[in-house]
Parts: C-alpha cells; structure tokens; sequence
C-alpha cells in the first residue's frame, strides 16, 4: 500500500508528499488511538471538528474564486479536518503534549478552468516535551520567527508575512522555547521546506528573543534572526527545487488596549537569494466587549529581489455562535491590479462524544487496558 506520494528531484534528492490513503489509513486512526487507550481521566485530550467554507470574486480573473491567496496555499480554501490535542501526565505532573491537526481541502484553480482536486493537508503534528530547562518540540510546529511564532493566524482571512511568502508558517523540525518573567526565548532548527518534508539539502535555523508577557501586560515586542537555505515552496507544491541562501533579521510588536489592538512584522534580509524586506501593521477593533465583532485593517508593503509591491487588505468578523464564525475580507494588490472580495465561514467545535466514551469506558471496567480507575 502506497502511504506517501514520493518525487525525485532532478538531483535525485527526495520529497515525501501525504497523500489520501495514508491521510486515512495511518492519521486518522493513530489519533483515535490515543483517545481511546490509557484512559484515566475525560479532560487529559480535546478534540475539535473544523469545517471551512471559501467563496470569492478576483477582478483580475473577473470571475468567482474559492481560495483566499492562491489556490497552491494551504490555506484558506474549502476543507473538512480535525485538531487533536493530548496531554500526557505523570507522578510529578504534566510532562508533554502531542498535538496533530488534518484536513482534506479541496482546490479550486480559477486560472485552469477551475480544476478540482482533494488535497490531504497535515498542519500541527508535533510532540511537545517539558524538560528541566525549556519546552522542546519536535515534528511540524512554527518556527523561532517574527509574529508568526506565536500568533496563530491559518484561519484567518488578513495574512502574516510567513503566511504572505516570507518564511514558514510551520515547518518540520525541531524547536525549545522558555519563558521567564520578563519575556522568553525561543529557538528552532528546521527543513526549510513549509508544509511538505523534502530531502533537498535545505536547512532553516531561527531564534527569537522578545520582553513582555501579553497575556499580562498586553504588549510584546520580540526580534528575530535566521539563517538558512530554504526551498520556494506553495503548501504542498514545490516552485523551485534548488536550496536558496536566507540571512533575515526581524523585529515584531504586538499591543493591545482596551478595544484596540496593533501587531507590526518586519523583516529584512535575503531570502530565497534575493535581496528582501516587509513588513506589514494589523489595526484592529473589537466592537463588542465579547469580541464577537471585530474590524480590522492591514497594509503590507515588501520588496523581494527587483519586485516591489503593496497590498490593502480590511476585514470584518463576526461571531454567530461558540462555533462559528463569519468572516469577509477585501484585499487590493498593486501589482496585480486586482481587487479580491472574499467570504469565509468557519466551524470549529469540541467533539463532545469522545469525552462522553471514554467515561463509559472507564466505568465498565477502566478502559482499553483493563486496569480499574
């Protein structure tokens, strides 16, 4: 049974590819495993269902489009997945997490006379270890860099620089972050390849350093640096297969007050061997106290190699429901000349049944183990 979608490069360096009998025959189960086995207690793992809705219109393509950005990007498009997240305990306490986040998106490419495809997507699967030290990770998780390291954004419509182009938005590899009472520290060594594991002889090494706790004190400014050969890559596709040279500097701010909230990204640098810099500022409104209803607006600007560009983006939010939630986004792109309207609805919901299976479980007899609770 073929598992992975395996490429050979013209150099004859590898790349892995998920692809759907695997997506089926080997995620899906292992998450059902962990939920089911070993079960002591109800509240040790969450389960989500995630459902997403795209549609659109682009002027430039003058017709409907079901994507956000493009539709090669992991996100956002029209999917239906699950994000799965385990805590591990022992005697002393919490000593890890595991988490793993899958989808099956469908592609519509408005360009090639709207093409469809299913694409099997793997987003956070990550082993996550509490050491005497730092927290270590290993597997698919957001590298040591700029806002994107610890705002997560994949199901937004406004998109972050590593979401625009300019690094990762997750990566395969390894990572340690530590928190102290001014700030933290966070590094990470990683393929330099995004959302698929390619043996290209790429490679992307990133830290960050940043003072202010925002859950306390509403602020955090953090700067970045990273070093690397990393490989153009759109989700899943590959654009160039030879490793490029990345020396990036950054700096990030993140500021909230009252109802108001400011997150500026920069960076610069070369990246994918040309000369680079970006940097984008994210305005937003809560109208309510809930934040259920939120504005927001966003200018970037970058220049990479001898392309300049800007894009105006605004978008409103709503919250129907615990579960879901409206989204509309207008973006205008300079260089395109093109003025994209774009409707999202998004699902996501706790998978109460599980909870409520395990718990039966446990009551006839302790479990998949045998052991009495």
């Amino acid at each position: 049974m073929e598992y992975w979608n395996i490429e050979k490069s013209k150099k004859g360096n590898f790349s892995f590819l998920p692809v759907i009998p695997f997506f089926y025959y080997f995620i899906v189960p292992i998450f059902f495993f962990l939920c089911l086995v070993d079960r002591t207690q109800g509240a040790d793992h969450l389960l989500y269902f995630e459902a997403q809705g795209i549609a659109g219109y682009s002027s430039e393509l003058n017709k409907a489009i079901f994507y956000s950005h493009d539709p090669h990007a992991e996100m956002q498009k029209p999917s239906l997945g699950f994000d799965y997240i385990k805590r591990f305990s022992g005697e002393s306490g919490d000593w890890g997490t595991f988490a793993l986040q899958g989808r099956l998106a469908m592609t519509v490419d408005a360009e090639k006379q709207n093409s469809t495809k299913l694409e099997p997507q793997i987003y956070n699967a990550y082993l996550k270890m509490k050491t005497p030290g730092p927290y270590v990770w290993v597997g698919h998780n957001r590298p040591a860099f700029g806002l994107s390291s610890y705002f997560d954004t994949h199901a937004l419509l406004l998109r972050t620089l590593a979401m625009q182009g300019f690094g990762y938005d997750r990566d395969w590899g390894v990572g340690l972050n530590k928190d102290f009472s001014w700030g933290d520290l966070s590094a990470s060594a990683t393929m330099g390849s995004g959302m698929p594991i390619r043996f290209e002889k790429s490679f992307m090494t990133t830290a960050r350093v940043s003072y202010g706790v925002l859950a306390r004190d509403n602020m955090n400014l953090g700067f970045s640096l990273g070093y690397g050969k990393t490989l153009e890559t759109m989700g899943y596709k590959l654009m160039d297969h030879e490793p490029r040279r990345m020396t990036l500097a950054g700096a990030d701010f993140a500021f909230l007050r009252n109802n108001f909230e400011h997150r500026f990204d920069l960076l610069g640098g070369k990246w994918l061997g040309k000369d680079t810099y970006a940097l984008f500022y994210r305005f937003g409104v809560n109208l309510d106290r809930e934040g259920r209803l939120k504005i927001e607006a966003q200018p970037t600007y970058w220049k990479f190699g001898e392309e300049r560009n800007y894009q105006l983006s605004f978008g409103v939010s709503a919250r129907a429901t615990s579960a879901l939630t409206l989204r509309l986004g207008y973006t205008y792109d300079r260089d395109a000349k093109d003025n994209r309207v774009v409707l999202q609805l998004y699902y996501y919901r706790p998978v109460a049944w599980l909870s409520d299976l395990a718990e039966q479980l446990k009551k006839k007899g302790g479990g998949l183990n045998g052991e009495n609770p």
